[in-house]
């Protein structure tokens, strides 16, 4: 059961998470790490879209067609890449240096092991999807 100390837990672990985006950028005095946290915001967007609507939405290739929410995993799951990958690439074309690299990562690891944490605890899964 979650509790209050569980919602301190998560919500200091984000602030660490968020805090090691924003060190990356501001110890190297470099900003672009900071595009990770649009990657942040923009990751939990599609499922949001696609599971509270109409039960999904089939796209009619058949009856039991490509659920709605099945494509919002996939799309979800590029932009978690993208959150992983993003600092390795800004690394690779020497646009950041490698303490803002592992930071970056290490703080997205922190984000984005929040959300799953939340979810983990406060979400409930509806098993009646069809």
């Amino acid at each position: 059961m979650a509790g209050l100390k569980s919602i301190i837990a998560l919500a200091f672990s984000l602030a660490i998470g968020f805090l090691l985006v924003i060190l990356s950028c501001a110890l190297e005095n470099n900003w672009w790490p900071l595009f990770v946290v649009a990657i942040f915001v923009l990751a939990p967007v599609p499922n949001m879209l696609c599971t509270n609507s109409y039960n999904g939405f089939n796209l009619g290739f058949d009856d039991e067609g490509v659920d709605g929410t099945d494509i919002a995993h996939f799309i979800t799951g590029m932009f978690v890449v993208s959150g992983f990958c993003l600092p390795l690439v800004l690394f690779h074309g020497a646009v950041i240096t490698m303490s803002s690299t592992i930071m970056s990562i290490c703080g997205s690891m922190m984000v984005y092991s929040t959300i799953i944490a939340y979810c983990y605890f406060f979400v409930t899964p509806e098993f009646d999807r069809h």
